[in-house]
């Protein structure tokens, strides 16, 4: 199954967004709450290039954030990507 990884802060509703559309789909997430955690911020920045929340990877790749995860899930384009190495949506 692919890993998907999505950095988050408790207040950010569209982290909540975010994390019930994976869960609508059955995806498993690891979810990196970068609420206090600034060395976790500092890593999430450095990787996506975006300070703003949430910010979702896909097997290493950035897919972005809310509104990116659901235009791709609209394309077809996250189907795509969660089945690359076998995974299920």
């Amino acid at each position: 199954m692919n890993r998907v990884e999505i950095y988050t802060k408790s207040w950010c509703p569209y982290c909540a967004r975010a994390k019930a559309d994976l869960q609508r789909r059955g995806v498993a997430y690891e979810e990196i709450d970068v609420t206090d955690d600034d060395v976790r911020e500092a890593e999430m920045v450095k990787r996506a290039g975006r300070t703003s929340v949430p910010q979702i990877f896909i097997d290493g790749g950035h897919l972005g954030g809310s509104d990116d995860l659901r235009a791709a899930d609209r394309s077809g384009e996250l189907d795509h990507l969660l089945s690359q190495k076998g995974a299920t949506a």
